[in-house]
């Protein structure tokens, strides 16, 4: 395999949301962007990605994970209790092994002073290293290097501490806008209160929530080759994996005021070996009418991607289409389910790379 191969793997999903207030700013009001002189409804990537890692617990293994915690040195701590080691004690030489590495610790309760993703295989590592009595400082850096979990490859991770202790994502997830304009809706209600005086007519509690309604263009990409230098072998599983939890995973906000949880429209994915190419410009124009707006966002889509591939950049090297009817218009893609998408990105990722 050269050492210069390129490998993306696009996915572009049309999927459409009912009144929802999926992702909220900090006034509680549904995220939005401005996008072709229009106010748009919007996702932003960081509130997708946490949906995303949710549904990793339940397609990968614990030590395929990672955890995003300030509490990093107990994560190694109670490791080393499960060998017999005293909580004091434990907890103690788990703040020494992180800071050996590179990572501040707070001495009063033993937290790192932001956020810091660690894999389970890195925790059970300078675990096994304090169980050793290593004192090299180098052997526990090298230990928070090497085996990055799937998310941690394919999010990254960033050390303020230590520079060197960055993982550098091998994915990048957009920002959902919708394909069309959107005006804010406003949800005036009350509540009862169960145990008021009989006497009593007037509602317990008056409130309004924003929300809206929309269909929304989502995009992410994998750098495969990347994602391989990072985890190797796993990288077929890694991708059907992220793959499964992009096309079905919904960011929980408000949800059980909504029930606002969808399946996408369309799913359409291509795996080129140039650059990887977001179609967003096809809805810089916003979608418009009163007969729905699924059917046009997807028109819009393919006939964006026919003039970008034509003018620029070629088609993809494979392509795959979910949820369209009208095979003619999509471009070649192969039409399948979701099943035969996670198998043949399975079968194309272990040809052109393993």
């Amino acid at each position: 395999m050269p050492s210069n191969k390129r490998l993306y793997v696009d996915f572009h999903v049309i999927q459409t949301v009912p009144p929802s207030c999926v992702n909220r700013d900090d006034t509680a009001r549904p995220k939005t962007a401005m996008y072709g002189g229009v106010t748009r409804a919007r996702v932003s990537s960081q509130s997708w990605k946490h949906a995303i890692r949710g549904d990793f617990k339940e397609i990968f293994t614990d030590e395929k994970l990672g955890i995003r915690t300030k509490y990093a040195a107990q994560l190694i701590a109670d490791k080393l209790i499960e060998k017999g080691i005293d909580s004091e004690t434990a907890i103690k030489k788990a703040s020494e092994a992180i800071s050996n590495a590179g990572v501040k610790v707070n001495s009063k309760d033993n937290t790192t002073g932001a956020l810091f993703f660690i894999s389970a295989l890195q925790a059970q590592n300078l675990a096994e290293l304090l169980l050793s009595g290593e004192k090299d400082k180098k052997k526990y850096k090298e230990a928070l290097q090497a085996s990055p979990s799937v998310d941690m490859a394919l999010f990254g991770r960033m050390v303020a501490d230590d520079i060197e202790l960055n993982v550098d994502a091998s994915c990048q997830v957009a920002h959902s806008i919708s394909t069309h304009a959107v005006e804010p809706e406003y949800d005036y209600f009350t509540a009862v209160d169960d145990y008021s005086q009989l006497d009593n007519a007037g509602a317990g509690h008056l409130g309004t929530l924003e929300f809206n309604s929309a269909t929304l263009y989502r995009y992410a990409t994998v750098n495969v080759m990347d994602l391989f230098g990072l985890i190797g072998g796993d990288v077929a599983e890694a991708l059907k994996g992220f793959a499964k939890a992009f096309i079905c995973s919904m960011p929980t906000g408000k949800q059980n005021s909504y029930a606002n949880r969808t399946l996408p429209d369309l799913i359409y994915v291509t795996v080129r070996e140039d650059q990887p190419v977001n179609l967003s410009g096809a809805f810089e124009k916003p979608v418009g009418g009163h007969d729905g707006f699924v059917e046009k966002s997807e028109e819009a889509l393919f006939k964006h991607a026919k003039r970008i591939y034509d003018d620029y950049c070629g088609s993809p090297k494979y392509s795959f289409m979910i949820g369209h009817d009208e095979t003619d218009k999509t471009l070649g893609a192969k039409k399948t389910n979701i099943e035969g998408l996670l198998n043949s990105l399975s079968e194309i990722i272990s040809e052109e790379v393993l």
